[in-house]
């Protein structure tokens, strides 16, 4: 007797999530699910709201409408205890990296550790050089300056902070952002490699769509504030959505229309 395929459990929901700026209305109606142990990339034009999506889920922007639900738990409901707990499950890089410049790279990556508490300095320290490593760096980088580093070490300096405390969900904005094609292919195995060995949840931002896929199994996209498609990667390139075929293959001609 064979037992059937269990779907994994949803992590995150987002239902109707709506977010304006003043008279600008970024998400209008965004419905998403996010299972345990996806790898999801989500795209969209500049400006669609992608990283938006992601900050109002760690608790960093509020919105206006709908509901955000982590393990069925609305995040409106969370007592600062519930909330600095679900806090303490994510890992997040930014676009730009997002480094503290007057802190040595050791310092960067053990910030959290240092600021949540539980660890001393030199505990901190070790573990910054641990996870140094486990992104291709070497202990010698650790009491190097930002400045000092090239853009792709500094991704991977990003990386390391963002798996410093071991996170089950990784946020990664354009992780490959600003990078040539081969420093990028080491950022992505860098990725695979990271969330396998933590068995994390993975949703990244990217408009490379090599890297897209690549590190996904799940493509999501976001248009006009809204989720249009959402599907497995392999299916992206034959979706016969008009959007997302324009997007994929960077056709200039489309239903998405680029103020020139």
């Amino acid at each position: 007797m064979t037992t059937p395929n269990v779907p994994p459990p949803t992590l995150i929901e987002l239902q109707h999530l709506g977010k304006s700026f003043k008279d600008v209305r970024v998400l209008k109606s965004v419905d998403l699910k996010i299972n345990k142990g996806d790898a999801l990339v989500l795209i969209g034009n500049s400006g669609a709201g992608k990283t938006l999506v992601l900050k109002i889920i760690m608790g960093l922007i509020d919105f206006d409408q709908g509901k955000v639900e982590i393990e069925g738990k609305n995040i409106r409901r969370l007592t600062d205890g519930e909330k600095k707990q679900f806090m303490n499950r994510f890992g997040m890089t930014f676009q730009k990296s997002g480094l503290f410049d007057g802190l040595p790279v050791w310092h960067n990556v053990a910030f959290h550790l240092l600021q949540v508490g539980g660890y001393t300095e030199k505990q901190a320290r070790e573990k910054a050089i641990e996870k140094l490593l486990a992104v291709g760096l070497s202990a010698d980088d650790a009491d190097l300056y930002p400045a000092e580093l090239s853009g792709g070490m500094q991704k991977r300096v990003g990386l390391a902070r963002a798996i410093a405390h071991d996170p089950d969900v990784l946020f990664l904005d354009e992780p490959t952002a600003g990078l040539d094609p081969i420093m990028s292919n080491v950022i992505n195995d860098l990725i695979m490699d990271i969330t396998d060995n933590l068995g994390a949840t993975m949703v990244a931002i990217t408009s490379d769509m090599v890297s897209a896929g690549k590190i996904s199994d799940r493509i999501a996209m976001l248009h006009d504030g809204e989720i249009i498609w959402d599907g497995k990667t392999a299916d992206a390139r034959d979706s016969g959505n008009p959007y997302l075929d324009q997007f994929i293959h960077s056709r200039a001609e489309g239903p998405i229309q680029i103020a020139v």
